[in-house]
């Protein structure tokens, strides 16, 4: 292993002193050592970390969402795996764009269309980052569920098990997310047309890469879903209708393209879903919010059947049993800077005390136990008479 001082650390990897003495600073890439006369020293591993650093600011991220992603750096092939993935992303997102600019250029009339179509190709550059950090976010939350869940049938086999599919033959996910619900859990296709949906475009993608051509995946809004009336038998919105804009309006259009028969299948969470999560981060910073809303005040296992009677009826709640026995931090770590709030501000700079934190709750309890408080609503759609 090879030491080096401030300045030569800064020349090998061609940035100013200024830069490593910065991110120095702020906690994102500490020296290996500190000599008794103040000196820094910094490792071959510490230049592997800058390079990492280096590569995804390049790409786009911001400084707090790079501190999560280079906590832990002893993965490398993890690491390279993951700056090839995005570098090829963005590769083909500039070979899209240079194609474009070239049949413009070749082109005698320029259309204001395809102008448009310029402009807003070169914006979306950003979506690739965008879509990236959709993914993650999505995962890291699945994965702690996964690996800590008490109730071993998995949510996502339970909830498939409540769905009757005697009665389908056109069936809606909305915000289908990575199309977990259908990874493992098979059905007959035969005469059935399902359709996967998201708002995410890079999600659609990535479950039409999973799944395959059995499945029509499609980018739909849940508030402005693109089919006729009365289209489909049922629609499953798994923990999505907390997240839209207008939620009556997202009823209103659910309600619209389902039969006169047809069943909405929407799970949702309880007041008490997570909540120690919560109480360990405001222990450690009482300033850090995990959600800029609470999503159980917007559609919750609480008031989910109130809501949902102004347009259906034969409201039936069931819940799914289950905790989180966690034993390791970085699980629950990454799970927390998945979530919607504050909490990469605030957590990212100091994420190494952070770890400490959750350690030592770790080590004194042997585990962390956490409440979860989840479950489905069944519904048919209301018949007027």
């Amino acid at each position: 292993m090879n030491y080096y001082k401030t300045g030569q650390f800064a020349k090998l990897a061609n940035v100013s002193e200024r830069t490593i003495r910065y991110y120095d600073k702020i906690g994102l890439l500490k020296p290996s050592f500190v000599m008794e006369n103040g000196y820094r020293q910094y490792s071959d591993l510490d230049l592997l970390k800058l390079q990492k650093i280096l590569s995804l600011k390049h790409l786009g991220f911001s400084i707090e969402e790079i501190f999560p992603m280079v906590m832990d750096n002893t993965n490398l092939k993890e690491s390279f795996d993951l700056q090839i993935d995005l570098i090829e992303d963005k590769i083909s997102h500039l070979q899209s764009l240079k194609d474009a600019l070239k049949r413009a250029s070749q082109t005698p009339d320029l259309s204001w269309n395809m102008i448009l179509s310029l402009v807003q190709l070169s914006n979306e550059e950003t979506n690739i980052i965008e879509q990236y950090k959709n993914a993650k976010n999505l995962n890291d939350r699945i994965s702690l569920h996964e690996k800590y869940s008490t109730n071993k049938q998995g949510w996502f086999n339970w909830l498939f098990n409540q769905i009757d599919f005697s009665k389908v033959n056109r069936l809606l996910e909305l915000g289908c997310g990575n199309g977990k619900l259908w990874q493992e859990n098979k059905i007959d296709l035969r005469n059935r047309e399902i359709f996967l949906s998201d708002i995410s475009e890079g999600m659609v993608e990535e479950v039409r890469n999973k799944l395959g051509s059995d499945f029509n995946c499609i980018v739909a809004d849940a508030e402005k879903i693109p089919f006729k009336d009365s289209y489909f038998d049922s629609i499953i919105a798994n923990h999505v209708l907390f997240y839209l804009n207008d939620l009556n309006l997202g009823l209103k259009e659910i309600d619209r393209v389902l039969k006169s028969d047809g069943i909405l299948y929407c799970s949702t969470y309880g007041k008490n879903h997570m909540k120690e999560i919560t109480e360990i981060v405001q222990n450690f910073d009482s300033r850090i919010n995990l959600s800029n809303h609470s999503l159980y005040d917007i559609f919750g296992l609480e008031n989910g059947e109130d809501i949902l009677s102004k347009y259906f009826s034969n409201i039936q709640r069931m819940d799914y049993q289950d905790s989180l026995a966690i034993t390791a931090s970085k699980p629950l770590i990454d799970y927390i800077m998945s979530c919607h709030g504050n909490q990469n501000e605030i957590l990212g700079p100091r994420l190494n005390e952070f770890k400490e934190y959750i350690e030592e709750l770790l080590e004194n309890n042997g585990k962390i136990v956490v409440t979860k408080e989840a479950g489905l609503f069944v519904c048919r759609k209301r018949v007027i008479q």
